[in-house]
């Protein structure tokens, strides 16, 4: 059974110990990412190449707080939506800054003070689209915007959305400063391959619809901070990603798309580098090694 669906939906195989399905390259590949993470924290890498399949999993099953990558699954739930006809993407959503835990019931707020995007706490009380909400959630990475959308859409049909695309490891149980869930252990989660599955699936245009999938991919090329996978890489290389950061972690999920190049999707998680800055380097050590010495070049 787990064999045909993987087949269905085009994963590589889940084999333990050796992954199956290996080169030299991607044998060296490895050796070379293994030597930049180890003694690094606990970093977990998951490489596909989309034209021949070749991967490398480096913790790619380790259960890790997504942070902000959980983002990319409310993006691809509101379009589910939209297709569905359940909202409409140009419709609108008004600005409030009022929660509900999912711990108890009880009411929380964001602090602005630590949301990445800061202008919509100046217009509570007005509106804007859920397109715009969705722009905000990914390339500003808006923690206001997010939990709006997920009020909207529910987590659960979230979760549910992620199952559907072979990547049932990606919970999303809350939004953004959840505090009570948080303290009781009510924590969204992914692994490296999950996250990678869905990007996978969304670089195929399998996500929802092709058009809908344009409408995302384009979303995530527009991604502000471009630190980690895109700092590794040559300049006008195209990287369609989503970071996220919470204290002691700091992850990249991309779809790199070089120019006359096969494209390929790239994850990074990392946990327990307290500077962020190391972090960062971190992940654009292993996007440089992978453009390196997967593509050849």
């Amino acid at each position: 059974m787990l064999a045909s669906l993987a087949m269905l939906w085009g994963l590589p195989p889940r084999v333990s110990g050796q992954e199956s399905g290996r080169t030299s390259r991607t044998a060296a590949l490895e050796r070379s990412l293994r030597a930049i993470v180890e003694g690094e924290g606990d970093v977990a890498v998951a490489y596909e190449n989309l034209a021949n399949g070749e991967h490398v999993f480096i913790k790619g099953d380790e259960r890790i707080h997504p942070a902000s990558t959980m983002k990319v699954p409310v993006m691809m739930e509101v379009f589910r939506q939209a297709e569905e006809g359940t909202l409409s993407l140009d419709g609108p959503i008004k600005l409030k800054n009022d929660f509900a835990s999912i711990a108890d019931g009880s009411r929380f707020t964001i602090d602005a003070a630590d949301d990445s995007e800061m202008t919509l706490y100046r217009h509570l009380g007005e509106e804007r689209t859920v397109r715009e909400l969705v722009r905000l959630m990914i390339t500003e990475s808006s923690n206001l915007a997010t939990n709006l959308l997920i009020e909207r859409v529910t987590a659960a049909r979230v979760s549910e959305l992620m199952k559907s695309l072979g990547a049932g490891e990606i919970r999303v149980l809350r939004g953004v400063e959840d505090s009570r869930a948080f303290a009781r252990g009510l924590n969204n989660e992914t692994t490296a391959r999950g996250l990678a599955t869905i990007l996978r699936q969304l670089a195929a245009r399998r996500v929802v619809s092709p058009k809908a999938s344009d409408e995302m991919l384009a979303i995530l090329r527009g991604q502000k901070f471009n630190k980690g996978i895109p700092a590794g890489l040559p300049a006008g290389v195209s990287v369609a990603h989503k970071t996220g950061s919470i204290t002691g972690i700091l992850h990249d999920a991309a779809i790199v798309e070089p120019a006359g190049r096969s494209p390929y999707v790239l994850v990074v998680l990392t946990r327990g580098i307290q500077d962020p800055s190391k972090a960062q380097e971190l992940i654009a050590r292993v996007s440089r090694v992978v453009y390196e010495e997967a593509l050849g070049q």
